[in-house]
């Protein structure tokens, strides 16, 4: 029997996949738990139509996307650190601290999504990795200037 996923179901598919599976398993399983419908030609046109939709969707996100990491990829932040000798940190420079200082700038980006190639311990100017969407990633200048 031929069923459209409407869950992810391990080790059969994602959700819109088509999948022939033993009419059993689909009357007992996938269809109580609402994790699958029939086949049919009225059920194929809905989700051609979805489809439709969630492509339309995820182009506007990535507009929004590259936009944003435009808007990331002018800006520049200072972070002020205290510093002892030789211009060395008192700890490191953490990517919470850098999206404190983004959040400030009125742009919203998760401490997960910015990526240090390896950790902030001196003053100086670094360039710093944030993943805006899996498919486009900004470069943001950073700052860091000790502490008066």
């Amino acid at each position: 029997m031929k069923v459209i996923l409407t869950q992810t179901v391990d080790r059969l598919g994602k959700i819109g996949d088509i999948v022939n599976v033993k009419d059993g398993y689909a009357r007992n399983y996938l269809f109580p738990k609402n994790a699958a419908k029939e086949a049919t030609p009225g059920n194929m046109k809905i989700l051609d139509s979805l489809k439709k939709k969630q492509v339309l969707e995820d182009a506007k996100r990535l507009d929004g996307a590259k936009a944003l990491a435009e808007k990331i990829a002018a800006l520049s932040i200072t972070i002020s650190a205290k510093a002892g000798e030789e211009e060395k940190l008192f700890g490191t420079v953490t990517t919470e601290m850098i999206s404190a200082a983004l959040g400030a700038e009125k742009i919203a980006v998760d401490k997960k999504d910015i990526v240090l190639d390896e950790p902030i311990k001196r003053l100086g100017v670094y360039q710093v990795g944030v993943k805006v969407h899996p498919e486009v990633k900004a470069s943001l200048r950073v700052w860091i200037v000790k502490e008066e």
